[in-house]
């Protein structure tokens, strides 16, 4: 087995590296961690010069608007910006490694051509609706109940450890539609947006003193059944 690396993977790392340090220098300082808006603008800037260099979804599938790198390219591109001290995805973290990803996968055409682009530009914020107060690691037992009302699904419940819901303009939100079925089955995914009416928001902060994670109360809150993926 050969283990080496291909003349075009080194040529694929000598082309970043001199973009690196082309544009790196140029970056401003950090925001303060707990100035959410001021990093997500960091952090969505980052995101934007990434995609104008073609380095957004380096790993995506060409139909999804990704650049289909292998993954050893995909290993080479987070060793050199890792080496060269590029920012992370930060704010983009839901939307490039989790939303994004199940939206090209099991979206349809409309919805992958609405919120896939948005994703790779840095354009919109997500955060993930996944875990509750009753429910964490056991996803199956969650309550978070959506109601079908016409063109509608009416959302009502509480979801804990929300990442980026401060800053998120959606939000990958998982809820049980079907309550006669088993707690493992009538589960949906919907893409919420965060600016509904009915949504209250409260920030947590960790022990070490992080403050990425939120509550998240969705009081009989409207989302259109054209959000429900899969």
């Amino acid at each position: 087995m050969d283990l080496a690396y291909t003349e075009a993977e080194e040529e694929f790392r000598g082309r970043l590296r001199e973009w690196l340090a082309a544009v790196l220098p140029g970056l401003p300082a950090k925001p303060s961690p707990d100035d959410w808006p001021a990093r997500r603008a960091y952090d969505t800037a980052w995101q934007r010069m990434l995609y104008d260099a073609g380095y957004a979804g380096l790993h995506w599938p060409v139909d999804a608007g990704g650049q289909g790198a292998t993954p050893t390219q995909h290993l080479i591109f987070l060793e050199e910006t890792e080496k060269a001290g590029a920012p992370y995805v930060g704010a983009n973290f839901v939307g490039l490694l989790h939303a994004g990803p199940t939206i090209a996968a099991e979206g349809t055409a409309g919805q992958r051509a609405r919120w896939l682009p948005a994703v790779l530009r840095g354009d919109e914020i997500w955060c993930q609706g996944f875990s509750e107060p009753g429910a964490g690691s056991d996803l199956a037992a969650l309550r978070t109940r959506a109601v079908r009302d016409g063109d509608d699904y009416v959302v009502t419940g509480q979801k804990i450890w929300t990442s980026h819901a401060e800053v998120a303009d959606w939000c990958e939100l998982l809820v049980r539609t079907d309550l006669d079925a088993p707690k493992h089955r009538g589960i949906s995914w919907l893409a919420m947006p965060m600016d509904a009416p009915g949504i209250t928001v409260r920030p947590l902060r960790t022990l070490a003193g992080s403050t990425e994670f939120a509550e998240v109360f969705l009081d009989e809150v409207r989302v259109p059944a054209s959000c429900r993926v899969g």
